[in-house]
């Protein structure tokens, strides 16, 4: 494409905006990038390096994420599985956020870890790797769309059970605030977000005041400090497992969620101003404000915890509910603490869900899944992918349904998003270094280079997505049965079926991803 129409491309819905002269010359620039890899500038790039970082965030919003499941990674290891498991996730995920900003810096795509599949598989093998890394990408988007969602609805019922204990919660109450939540920022990503990008920034601001404000209030208020031995050195295996370093790595999930939903950033690029700095900077900001946050929490509540066992028996289903009432001394105090994890949950969906359409629209505008033609029109009013919504939101809305069958099963759904975010960083990790992080891929003028780590953080990469598919299947204990046993295998079984019937019959003959001009290829190509 010539300057002239990726000019006039860029500057489709943005004339609400003034950009100074230098970002102005960056859109331009990326969007002749995007078109050397055979795609178009069709969104308006409306989102500021502060609101990419933001919406980053709000998706991770890592220490909330430890809050909802401190008191289980005790129970699977102990204190010294969640505290020093922090600093292991610290390195495997951010070795592996190292990687994937390496790669935005040089591909800021919506396709995000497919479309780099694409470009650096050998052309024999491109069509069927960067298939299966969006297929995976997709679905684990999918399921951690819906484990967000169910969320406010847990912490909902939570409140009504901690005041009214002789309440009788049925699935049916959950299931039905799991949909309303789905419904409303459904239509909030359709017809507002795309004007209000600053609220990414709004939900950044009010999670990390929570976090302030609890972690002060708790040790604060708590009179009955845990002794330094329990916080740092307490080691728990009643898991029935002979092996520590066993029950270690399959507690490992715990400090992992803290990162979930990591590479949101990246299928934001095509909207975000100077993507190629933009993405990588809000992907390691992530991982470091995410550490920090998420190890000062857990150190606190630790030392805040009076009574461990009345933590494991609380009737809510929300374990740090029943931690914060014992730090605070106050039902008031705990319930205000739980809302304002509430109002995060809300702005996580709000990301988790403008995130995944962007994906499952970048797919469709490849061919790789069923009502492409549809999917990947972008509405010439709205400037978003509204089908895309619609799309996403249905399968969501669909596995709510599982919840009233078994929440056995919804849960072990939602618990692959782990999984297969790791598997689809992976992928091209091992491209990159099977083509020895050639410069033909890696140009010297990126913005963001990882230097001599290069190799190590795409090696770690490639380990820890091995590691998790083998050990975050395992059954939490033993011996196992129907009711304690790890069904993720079966659903990345069931996933896996559904991705080779969509192949078979829609994108054998029609998926394309995107290849760079043959004239800067690698002949081996």
């Amino acid at each position: 494409m010539h300057e002239s129409n990726a000019k006039e491309k860029i500057e489709l819905g943005t004339s609400d905006t003034t950009e100074p002269e230098g970002p102005h010359q960056a859109w331009i620039a990326e969007t002749i990038a995007l078109e050397n890899l055979g795609l178009e500038q069709v969104t308006p790039r409306s989102i500021g390096s502060l609101e990419i970082i933001g919406a980053g965030w709000n998706i991770c919003n890592s220490w909330s994420g430890m809050a909802a499941t401190l008191a289980i990674g005790i129970t699977q290891g102990g204190t010294v599985t969640v505290l020093y498991g922090l600093f292991t996730i610290l390195f495997m995920v951010g070795c592996s956020a190292a990687t994937l900003g390496e790669l935005a810096s040089v591909y800021p795509t919506a396709g995000g870890q497919y479309h780099w599949t694409s470009i650096l598989s050998p052309k024999r093998t491109s069509r069927g790797l960067s298939y299966l890394c969006g297929s995976l990408n997709i679905l684990g988007w999918i399921a951690s769309t819906a484990g967000v969602c169910i969320i406010p609805a847990q912490q909902i019922m939570a409140m009504v059970l901690f005041f009214n204990p002789k309440f009788n919660a049925h699935p049916w109450h959950y299931f039905l605030l799991y949909q309303a939540v789905n419904i409303l920022f459904l239509l909030n990503n359709v017809f507002l977000l795309r004007k209000i990008p600053w609220i990414h920034n709004v939900g950044f601001t009010i999670s990390i005041s929570s976090f302030i404000a609890i972690v002060v209030t708790c040790l604060a208020r708590s009179t009955h400090k845990q002794t330094s031995e329990f916080v740092w050195t307490t080691f728990i295996n009643e898991s029935g497992w002979s092996s520590d370093g066993l029950v270690f790595i399959t507690g490992l999930i715990n400090p992992n969620y803290m990162f979930g939903g990591l590479d949101g950033v990246l299928h934001l690029a095509e909207e975000c101003t100077n993507a190629a700095t933009s993405v990588p900077r809000a992907l390691m900001s992530t991982v470091a404000i995410g550490f920090v946050s998420s190890f000062v929490f857990v150190v606190s509540m630790l030392y805040s915890l009076s009574n461990f066992d009345e933590v494991l028996k609380t009737i809510t289903g929300i374990p740090i509910y029943e931690i914060w009432y014992q730090a605070s001394r106050s039902s008031a105090a705990a319930t205000v603490f739980l809302c304002s994890i509430l109002i995060g949950a809300f702005f996580a969906i709000n990301g988790c869900q403008q995130t995944a359409s962007r994906l499952t629209w970048s797919f469709a505008r490849d061919n790789g899944i069923l009502l492409s033609r549809y999917i990947k029109v972008v509405n010439s009013s709205l400037y978003v992918p509204v089908w895309a919504l619609v799309f996403n939101a249905l399968v969501v809305f669909i596995i709510g349904c599982l919840y009233l069958a078994s929440t056995t099963a919804f849960n072990a759904l939602i618990g692959s998003g782990l999984v297969l975010q790791q598997l689809t960083f992976a992928i091209p990790a091992a491209l990159l270094m099977y083509r020895r992080r050639s410069r033909k891929f890696l140009p010297p003028s990126r913005s963001f280079k990882l230097g001599i780590f290069g190799w190590l953080s795409n090696f770690v990469t490639v380990a820890f997505a091995l590691v998790i598919l083998v050990f975050y299947d395992f059954p939490t204990v033993v011996p196992v049965s129907a009711g304690n046993m790890n069904y993720t295998c079966v659903v990345l079984g069931c996933m896996g079926i559904f991705i080779v019937l969509n192949w078979v019959f829609h994108a054998r003959t029609v998926y394309h991803g995107p290849r760079i001009m043959e004239e800067t290829m690698d002949s081996s190509l």
